[in-house]
């Protein structure tokens, strides 16, 4: 605050050119309070959608090219924070907009590159990509190949891909979805499979094939998967996956070379 001394007074003119600023704003709408906190909210708004979508396109390009998102050690003082970061880093590199707005020049909050975001992306980028193969596949009839093992953390999953001929006729294997299970009995691997294909539109009166593994639960005559289905669709026959053969095979030469 700036002060003159004038016959022993003092007098504020800072105090008097803020009231005047003030004044100013008061007459100018654009300077409002409610318009003010309106751009500022936009801004933000721009700002987010601009780290989101930084955030998309590198799990985009990670999962098109089959690569791990987490590294071994993600903090700030790290040489090497996983593919993820290193690639937003690299991104805010090549881009002025991107650098301002990501990592460390926002709120911690909304960042979006946490591991809990990562996967509620790739989780919705999935499910767009079952839409797509669901409108590949159309009308006609399908095929399915389901496998099921047990993960790193001990936890039962089962693999299910889809074979078709799509309209120009052409034969398509789509990798379709991992889906978790409490056990591998028949009954509750069916149960899972028609929640999948229920809720994409896929009905089992179009299923023409089943290939599994050779395992009882699978392929038993009575009470395996494949009888199940067969029960409500007689056409969809069984016939054990010759990848799985195949790999029996090759275990076995293995072992005896």
């Amino acid at each position: 605050m700036c002060f003159v001394h004038h016959e022993g007074k003092k007098e504020s003119y800072s105090l008097h050119g803020a009231n005047m600023m003030k004044w100013e704003n008061l007459k100018d709408p654009s300077r409002h309070i409610d318009n003010v906190m309106k751009v500022r909210s936009s801004q933000q708004v721009l700002e987010n959608r601009l780290r989101l979508q930084t955030s998309i396109e590198a799990i985009k390009w990670l999962a098109k090219q089959a690569c791990a998102f987490l590294g071994h050690d993600e903090s700030n003082a790290s040489s090497n924070r996983g593919n993820f970061l290193e690639m937003i880093k690299f991104l805010a590199i090549m881009n002025e907009d991107i650098a301002k707005v990501c990592l460390n020049n926002a709120s911690g909050n909304s960042k979006y590159i946490s591991p809990d975001i990562q996967k509620e992306i790739l989780k919705i980028l999935a499910n767009e990509v079952r839409k797509k193969i669901r409108e590949e596949i159309g009308s006609s009839k399908f095929y399915i190949l389901v496998d099921e093992a047990l993960d790193e953390s001990n936890q039962e999953q089962m693999t299910v891909i889809l074979r078709f001929v799509d309209c120009n006729g052409i034969i398509r294997e789509r990798f379709f979805e991992v889906v978790g299970v409490d056990d591998t009995t028949a009954l509750t691997l069916k149960k899972k499979l028609n929640v999948v294909l229920t809720q994409y539109g896929l009905h089992i009166a179009n299923m023409r094939g089943q290939g599994y593994d050779g395992a009882s639960n699978m392929r038993g005559s009575w009470n395996g998967l494949q009888a199940l289905f067969l029960n409500d669709c007689p056409y969809a026959y069984y016939v054990h996956c010759f990848a799985y053969r195949l790999q029996l095979a090759l275990v076995a030469a293995s072992k005896d070379g």
